[in-house]
């Protein structure tokens, strides 16, 4: 890959096996950005206001994009998506909803939460290999995001 910005991916996935083959994809494309993992919705929410366990800054730096499953127990990923775009604290965090969801429903309900792209999780590990790869090509290498360039500085933000 070549050299993008340097931003934090926090992922929304309630299970292990997808967790894990998310992981290994990104390190497959040799991302080298800080890839951080919860749950559900809830763990999602506490980690971006930093409570309970994600309190301090280090275990929970601001994400500069987020990847989200929508359906996980304790709060689903369209009832998170829809806090996070209603607190203006975090409304500019990019969210890409990555789900085994094809509904017509889910996409049409996630944009209007205000979702930056929904992905059907492929089901090959190949299939997704290609999805990171194109996720971090734009979100990373492409994309100008919100906090990456210090205009009193001139420079891109660390």
């Amino acid at each position: 890959m070549t050299e993008g910005v340097s931003i934090n991916i926090l992922v929304a996935d309630d299970d292990p096996d997808d967790r894990m083959l998310i992981e290994e994809a990104f390190e497959e494309n040799r991302l080298t950005n800080r890839l951080d993992f919860v749950e559900d919705g809830e763990d999602l929410l506490e980690y971006l206001q930093r409570r309970g366990k994600w309190a301090d800054p280090e275990s929970s730096p601001r994400p500069g994009l987020i990847l989200l499953d929508l359906n996980m127990p304790r709060m689903d990923g369209r009832e998170a998506l829809k806090r996070i775009k209603a607190d203006p604290s975090l409304a500019s965090i990019p969210v890409v909803v990555l789900t085994t969801s094809k509904q017509e429903e889910d996409i049409l309900r996630t944009y209007g939460l205000g979702v930056n792209s929904f992905i059907t999780k492929p089901v090959t590990f190949e299939g997704l290999l290609r999805v990171t790869q194109v996720l971090t090509s734009y979100w990373i290498e492409i994309v100008q995001l919100p906090g990456q360039f210090d205009e009193r500085a001139g420079t891109a933000a660390a």
